[in-house]
This record gives structure tokens, sequence and C-alpha cells, in this order.
């Protein structure tokens, strides 16, 4: 790769050039002619535009660009096509694709996506304050904008899960220090906060004091005292909202609304609402996708995506595509680098055919072609996890079948038992209370119930701790079970299954593999994605690894589940952030209480 597309100058040793181009002393690098400017800041497009770049970045933005033009200079014919902003990703985590950083990036670039905001606390809750460097330093090396947030709750909530390592204030201000750190991560411990506890409030501290933005993570649906109060502490963000009144809320109070489109989480439709029916002021909405899988990345987009679906819910182009680029820039505190066609901007530009539907034919990132008919032009810089990073799945033993049996009080034909609801495309479960059958005393699943297994398996610390408990939702009606060490927050092994022995044979193989994801049928291996690193993501290109998670889908589908993207489901069981029931390596958790109850109910 050429290192210069990577060690963007900064503005500061660029000025002059820049001034120098802009009034024809200078030639240009760039020259694109003719285009249609989206230009985010009036709200308007503009006809027969031509813009000129120089050091990665903008220098002229106007009608008529032949002053800054030289035989040296590169010149493009826009051809009335629309010249928009590079688009941004607000907030998001590049481990729920299953990818490295740089894979996630050749998946995302050829959709338009030059800025991400990521947040990587799984590797986190898996490695510590190394796992977060490591991807930090990896984002700094690449062609696009990747900037880290220091996650905030590692673990998400102390008291109801132990994770793989802990991290507190003493590291957020260490890594307010780090170059490519952009604030801190998404503060999930709402409680903590609305609480005043000392922990979360010291992060929130030293983060403002660096000058930087602090994520936010509001999931509760009570929009009473807890929120003000969670407010109050300084999250300036949110994208838990799924309701109209909560973007609107959240808006009101200052903070800004961000609405995701992920593989599972479809927020956007209802909250935008606020905007198309109630009139509210869209430059505080952000558009994000929270997690992608790879083979949404791969297969549907990215941030053009969720442009896409946006504009269909009634926005104007120009709007929507505000919410995915000045918007986020602004909310950063990085306008004067991103977010528009404007001069002293970062040179990222898409070159769009249809602007409803963001057919992208060229994308550009600080003035280098990056891709163009869909794929890449660059190679991207390789990255090597060392092998600290691997090996992270510690189970003490393989796991037999009775592991995963539920004894029922002594006697009892049937028991009522505590059950996690999954409700398709959105990230809340309900709290369901069940009659469950009894037999030899061991507690059953309830197949025409919907009702199967849920198994939690502690692998951090070799504890061999395996919590179980029932789940409804996925629609399984065959012998099979379902195994992944993609378990937000804390990243244990999570175990969904109807049949104890494959449940154990599926727990077994991610041990051998050193995590990742596998379908077992009566024994049989159906489908497997091995993700080495931190038992969170693969080594291999995007495109491989979304053909193994397809066959991952595939692979559920045909043992009888219909939710839409099952698996990203799958991964939020253990997430005790969420509402309603959860389970974690204590037990099973009733997050609106948070606090453990039983299984079972008397």
């Amino acid at each position: 790769m050429d290192k210069q597309i990577a060690d963007l100058k900064p503005w500061s040793k660029s000025v002059v050039r820049l001034v120098d181009v802009a009034a024809g002393r200078t030639p240009a690098d760039l020259v694109v002619r003719n285009g249609r400017w989206v230009n985010v800041h009036s709200g308007e497009v503009v006809s027969g535009t031509d813009i000129a770049i120089s050091d990665g970045r903008f220098a002229y933005c106007g009608s008529d660009a032949s002053h800054c033009i030289s035989d040296d200079t590169e010149i493009v014919d826009a051809d009335g096509q629309y010249l928009v902003p590079g688009l941004c990703d607000a907030h998001m985590h590049i481990e729920s694709g299953m990818l490295t950083v740089t894979e996630f990036a050749r998946a995302v670039i050829p959709h338009g996506t030059t800025s991400m905001f990521v947040d990587p606390h799984e590797i986190a809750n898996v490695l510590g304050l190394a796992g977060v460097r490591l991807m930090h330093d990896e984002a700094a090396g690449l062609p696009i904008n990747v900037f880290v947030q220091m996650p905030s709750c590692v673990p998400s909530a102390p008291g109801l899960e132990n994770a793989g390592s802990q991290l507190g204030p003493a590291d957020v201000e260490e890594a307010m220090t780090w170059p490519n750190i952009i604030g801190l991560g998404e503060v999930m411990n709402f409680p903590g906060v609305a609480a005043g506890e000392a922990n979360m409030i010291e992060q929130i501290i030293a983060t403002r004091a660096a000058g930087k933005t602090v994520g936010g993570h509001y999931a509760s649906p009570d929009l009473g005292p807890e929120f003000h109060a969670y407010v109050a502490g300084g999250p300036a963000d949110d994208h838990e909202g799924t309701r109209m009144i909560d973007a609107i809320s959240r808006v009101r109070q200052g903070m800004k609304a961000m609405l995701r489109l992920g593989s599972a989480w479809f927020d956007v439709a209802e909250q935008i609402r606020a905007v198309t029916e109630m009139g509210i002021d869209p430059r505080n909405f952000i558009l994000c996708t929270d997690d992608c899988h790879s083979g949404t990345l791969v297969n549907d987009g990215h941030m053009n995506r969720v442009v896409r679906h946006a504009i269909e819910q009634g926005l104007r182009p120009v709007t929507a595509i505000q919410m995915a680029t000045l918007n986020t820039a602004e909310h950063f505190g990085l306008e004067r680098e991103l977010g528009s066609i404007t001069p002293g901007r970062r040179g990222d530009f898409l070159i769009v055919s249809n602007l409803a539907e963001m057919k992208i034919e060229q994308v550009y990132a600080r003035g280098r072609l990056l891709s163009e008919d869909d794929g890449l032009t660059v190679e991207l810089p390789h990255f090597e996890y060392p092998e600290t990073a691997k090996h992270t799945v510690n189970m003490a033993r393989d796991l037999e079948a009775s592991d995963f049996e539920i004894k029922s009080p002594s006697g009892a034909n049937s028991v009522r038992a505590r059950v996690i609801g999954v409700i398709e495309n959105q990230a809340p479960t309900k709290a369901l209370e069940m009659a469950l059958p009894v037999s030899d005393g061991i507690v059953e699943m309830s197949s025409k119930d919907d009702v199967c297994q849920i198994a939690l398996v502690e692998r951090h610390r070799a504890t061999g701790g395996v919590v179980n408990g029932f789940v409804s939702g996925f629609g399984y009606d065959k012998e099979c079970a379902v195994a992944s060490t993609v378990a937000h927050d804390s990243h244990h092994m999570i175990v969904v299954g109807t049949s104890h022995k494959d449940m154990a044979i599926a727990a077994n193989r991610l041990r051998e593999v050193g995590g990742g994801i596998v379908v077992v049928h009566k024994g049989k291996e159906l489908a497997l994605v091995e993700l080495p690193i931190a038992g969170l993501m693969s080594d291999e290109r995007a495109d491989v690894v979304a053909g193994k998670a397809e066959a991952v889908v595939k692979a559920m589908e045909e043992m009888g589940c219909t939710l839409n993207n099952a698996y990203m489901q799958h991964s939020l069981l253990a997430l005790v952030v969420i509402p309603e029931l959860r389970i974690s390596d204590i037990g099973i958790v009733d997050v609106r209480k948070f606090e453990k109850v039983d299984l079972l109910v008397d």
C-alpha cells in the first residue's frame, strides 16, 4: 500500500498548499469535474460543481476548478453524478462482524464507509487493555478513518457477571493519551451512573477532562428520574432507543439520538418518525449500525444500507446523508476534519449514480481512489495478531450431556420456570414464565411451546462452571445445538439446543478450535466458523467468513429456526445490561431489577 494513504498530514502542515491550490497558484493533485455536490451544510444539491484535492484534503469546491489544474493533475469527470461525503458509522463493534479491523474495512469500503467509530469492548472483555491496544494500532494503519472508543464497562454489569478482564478509571486515563482514541465507549452500566457510582463517574470525568466524547447506552424504557440522572451523568448519545418517544426524549435532553440498523436491530423506522411526523430537528439524529455480521456486510451493505433505509422511511436523501456524515463528525468534534465536502476536510467522498438508492460507483478517501465497481483498488496493510490473543477458550474439561441437565425439586411432576423470550429484530428480551414437564427428576424442554435449553459455559478462567436455563423463540424442531464464544459482553460460551448430547458436542468442538460458532445435529457438525482471535474474530478474509457465517444461518434454518438473523439474537442472550431476562456465569439475571433470580419459580 502507498504509505501516503495512511500518513495523512495534519491540516496545519497542509494549509498553505490548500490556500495556494484554491487561489490557483499551485496545482491540485486531483480534480473531479461536473459533479452534483451534496452539500450537507446547506442541505442542498448543487449541480455543475468541481472539487480540487491536495495533500489528501479538499482545497476548492465550486463551479470551476480549471485554475487548479496542471499537466500533473489527475482529472476525473463525474459526468453529472452525485458527489457525496464519505459515510460515517457513529457506533459499532468490529468484532460483531467476526472480522479483524482490516478485513472489516475491506468489506465496507466498497459500500462507501470511510469513517468508523468503533467500541472494542468485546475484545476488552476477553483480553483487557492489551486487546484494545491491538485493535487501536491496527485501525491506525488503515487508509480510512477508524477511531476507537475506550471501552467503559468491562465487565458490563459488575456483580452480575465475570468477564475475562476488568477495566477501570486508571485504564481510561491511560487510553485517553493514545493518538487514535476518540472517547469513551457506550456506558452500559446505566444504573451505576444514575446512582452516582464512583467507578463509572470517574471514567466519565477522565474522558471529559481529555476533551473527548462519552458514548451512552440507556437500555431501559423508563424515562423517569433514572433516565434524567443518567443524562446528568455525562453520556452524550444513545443508540438503545426503540420507540419514537425514546428518540425525542434523548434529543430534548441534549443527547444525540443514534438510530441503528444492524443485522438484527431494526430501530430506525419507528424512531425516525420523530423527524418525519413530529418535525424534530434532524441535525440531532445520527445513523449507525451497532452490530453487523459479515454476511450483511458482504451481501447487503453497511452505512449505505442504513442511509437507503432511512430514505425509504420518508427522509429527504440529503437529510439522511447528513445523519451519516456531518451530524456524526460534529458529535465527535471532528467537523473540521470529516463529514462534508468542503475546504480543509479530508478528501473522503463518493461518486454516486443514484442518490435514493445509494448506488456507489467510486469511493475516495484522503484523495485516493480506494474502490470502484464494488472492488478495492488498493492493497490493505497486513496486521498480525500475536499468539497471546489466541487460545482463549479456557474450559476446565470436555463437557458431557449430564452437564446440561436441570434437576427438579424432589417428587415434582412439573415445574414453573423462568424463560428468556427472544424478540425478533430487537435487542431486548421478554421475561417469561412457563410450566415445563419433569421426567426422571430432570426438567424437560417443551417443543410445543418453543422452549429449548440455554447454557452459559465459563471459558475465561477454566472454572468448569455451566449455568443452565431456558429460552423461547428460536423455533428449533429437531435435535440440535448451536454454540458460540461470541456472547456479549463477557463472551463466555453460549450453547442453545434441544439435545443435551448435541450441546456437549458443540461446546467441546469450540474448545478444540479455540472459539467460534458451530451447529450440531444428532452428533453431526453442520456448520462451523472458526474464530481464533479472542474467540471473537477470524483471521480469514471477509468473503470467506461471510460464506461460513451463511452456512451457520442455513443450518439454523434447517433445524427449524425462522428468526431473522437468529445468530445475532443468540449472541446477545448473555447481555445483562438490556432487559428483561438474561443468563450469565452467575445465573439467571432479571435486568429489570439488576439482580440474580432463581431459574425455577416457587
